[in-house]
């Protein structure tokens, strides 16, 4: 059917500003990008994984992202390890330590000096699962941190499997970022973490560029007495030893030699600002008057 008269657009066509329509990053800045970001992790890491270490800070030190396939990757990876797939936001990753590794921070975590046993078994005990569920959620906070905030969603660990294959977290062909950190603790094995990235994961994460991760602010809280500037600051406490009263009489006739019966209490205050802060009993330390707090008001 012919219509009686022409169309005509009633307002103009939108025109999107070149800036929002430009391509997200190409492979080529993806891995630079999680480069700068494994420098940032490894910070965070140092101090995150020191608890399991004992209390001590271990150096970690991020190899640079090599780009390759997770069947190649997967290669690497003995038949004992924990290997975790995570989530970032829907987006997937892996992270794999080997076997023999998580059982010798089992072993120290017991009090033991990080032996493993002669033959590694084939499934982890459920102490060394507790162990990895630790790790796990360090590597999503020391993630996250480094990320700057920028990840479009929590990152979580979904499934964890022994041995690899069990995991199915992504087709052998697809293409990752491989990232390495090596601990180093003195006078013991190095060890390490390893995480593959699929590109398009990297994609995602990075699509508006990198986000500098948000800077600490020191907390507002009531400032510590124990704690600078107030540890110094001399504050005046008095002790009443005796609050007695005596006629007129015998104040009006006292003599040098003269003995005053003092009624001392078994418990005496402490005065701080006028306001008694604890009470105590007299005794003696050493040459001097002493008094052990015995209540604190």
């Amino acid at each position: 059917m012919k219509p009686e008269r022409a169309f005509i657009a009633e307002r103009a066509l939108a025109r999107h500003d070149p800036v929002l329509l430009r391509p997200g990053p190409s492979v080529g800045d993806l891995v630079p990008a999680l480069a700068r970001v494994s420098e940032r992790m490894a910070r965070t890491l140092r101090g995150a994984i020191s608890p399991l270490l004992g209390g001590s800070e271990p150096q970690i030190n991020p190899m640079k992202p090599i780009q390759t396939d997770y069947e190649d990757f997967c290669s690497e990876i003995p038949r004992l390890a924990a290997n975790s797939l995570f989530h970032i936001g829907s987006a997937p990753f892996v992270a794999t330590i080997e076997g023999e590794n998580v059982l010798r921070l089992l072993d120290r975590a017991f009090g033991g000096p990080g032996d493993t046993p002669s033959s590694l078994p084939k499934e982890f005990p459920l102490s060394a699962e507790l162990m990895i569920g630790r790790v796990e959620q360090i590597i999503a906070t020391c993630l996250a941190l480094a990320l700057g905030g920028s990840t479009g969603g929590t990152i979580r660990a979904v499934r964890r499997e022994a041995a690899h294959a069990n995991l199915q977290a992504m087709p052998a062909d697809t293409q990752i970022a491989a990232l390495t950190f090596n601990i180093l603790e003195q006078g013991r094995m190095p060890w390490s973490i390893a995480l593959a990235f699929p590109i398009e994961t990297l994609a995602q994460v990075f699509a508006h560029g990198e986000t500098s991760p948000r800077p600490t602010r020191p907390s507002r809280g009531p400032g510590s007495p124990t704690q600078a500037p107030f540890a110094d600051l001399p504050i005046e406490v008095t002790a009443v030893l005796v609050d007695m009263q005596l006629p007129l009489a015998t104040i009006s006739t006292l003599q040098v030699g003269q003995v005053l019966s003092v009624p001392i209490a078994r418990s005496v205050p402490l005065i701080v600002g006028g306001k008694p802060c604890a009470h105590g009993s007299i005794g003696a330390l050493d040459d001097r008057v002493a008094i052990q707090i015995s209540q604190l008001s």
